[in-house]
């Protein structure tokens, strides 16, 4: 039944636009327990890619869903740069917002991002991870705009698809080239001065490659947009992204190191599925980026379903959420070594995945209500600019 005063039913925009919202907030939970293993799982650390004959699925497959989040996240802010521009004054504006909240996210990192992960001030290593990421190629990104739209898709499709050829190059500290390369492309350290190193573990190029393509993504998702139309192309660009994950992943093709036959059918998958983060290889960007696509396809058709409208509320204030649970983890993990001591060497940390899966779970009930409220306020005083860049 329903009564005068009752809210009418969200229009298509609305749906569109919390699908995105939902996808965004799906992430945000899988890195929320990819976070909560690094907390309290820390003793049984992993490499990338995986150790698969020393890895246990549970930990497996649970650090391989993670391997949504940084792609979603990436290719949802090009996204939600145009869908920016459509609602204000066009690319002008939308290059002058991408460049200052990229400096924004970049000073962060350095700052209350890093202060989050290491507890040490002055730092003596500044992790450059995916908030500093995304920060430098939405930077990027601002000039980008301004290239028609053939030529962006263009451009990351050329990054995406080609940084791979890149795999072998290498410049030594104290080549001209060692700091940019490190910056872009291979993942390493650089010594500031006697006292601080930087971790580059995010290299940036291929990020720049999918925040073009989810930039170019936008006008599908235009007020004006056919709802079925954009939903037939999301299932047809997420098909080709996986069919070339799995013809080039059973190959042992371009893209990634190869994979091994194992006596057990599931290890034999797990290596199929282990694939290179730092920095994503085209296979990396292939699989999530079209597993992506199809949950956005997905939640827009699932329309109004309580679930979705609970992963859009976890989904509409990424960047509070982000540095809120980061302190929270941070607290508690303090507060159980106060507690209980070092359990597992010289880490506090749970004995199985379940207790991780668990934890996750509980953290995310008690996160739900500050995030709405800060969402809320978001949404309700939009006159206060600097919302804007949480």
């Amino acid at each position: 039944m329903t009564s005068a005063n009752a809210t009418p039913l969200p229009t298509l925009i609305t749906q569109r636009l919390q699908s995105i919202d939902a996808l965004r907030g799906l992430v945000i939970l899988f890195m929320l327990l990819d976070h909560v293993r690094e907390t309290f799982f820390l003793h049984h650390q992993v490499g990338d890619p995986m150790d698969v004959s020393a890895t246990e699925p549970s930990l497996f497959f649970s650090r391989t869903l993670a391997h949504l989040c940084a792609p979603v996240f990436v290719l949802l802010t090009g996204l939600s740069a145009w869908l920016y521009g459509e609602k204000y004054q066009g690319r002008s504006d939308v290059s002058a917002f991408l460049f200052k909240r990229g400096l924004f996210l970049v000073v962060l990192e350095f700052t209350v991002v890093n202060f989050a992960w290491t507890f040490q001030l002055p730092p003596s290593v500044v992790y450059l991870q995916v908030i500093w990421a995304i920060g430098i190629s939405m930077i990027a990104l601002a000039a980008l705009v301004w290239l028609p739209r053939p030529a962006l898709i263009a451009v990351g499709v050329v990054i995406i698809g080609g940084h791979n050829l890149l795999d072998h190059l290498h410049f030594a500290q104290g080549s001209s080239l060692h700091v940019v390369w490190a910056i872009l492309h291979d993942r390493g350290w650089l010594d500031v001065s006697e006292h601080m190193r930087l971790r580059t573990s995010y290299p940036v190029l291929p990020w720049i490659g999918v925040i073009a393509l989810g930039y170019a993504l936008g006008p599908w998702f235009g007020r004006t947009a056919d709802a079925s139309v954009r939903q037939r192309r999301l299932l047809i660009v997420a098909l080709l992204a996986l069919l070339a994950f799995i013809g080039l992943r059973v190959l042992n093709g371009y893209g990634e190191a190869p994979w091994s036959s194992y006596p057990s059918t599931l290890q034999t998958f797990m290596s199929l599925m282990n694939i290179t983060k730092y920095p994503p290889s085209l296979l990396f960007l292939c699989l999530t980026l079209g597993c992506g696509l199809l949950l956005l396809r997905g939640f827009e058709r699932a329309g109004q379903a309580r679930w979705i409208g609970v992963l859009a509320v976890m989904g509409a204030a990424p960047m509070f959420f982000y540095l809120l649970h980061l302190y929270v983890l941070k607290v508690a993990y303090v507060l159980c070594v106060a507690a209980f001591g070092l359990n597992h060497g010289q880490y506090f940390g749970f004995d199985s995945m379940g207790a991780v899966w668990l934890c996750a779970v509980l953290l995310a009930a008690a996160l739900y209500v500050p995030v709405r409220a800060f969402a809320r306020l978001k949404a309700r005083r939009r006159d206060i600019a600097w919302l804007k860049y949480l």
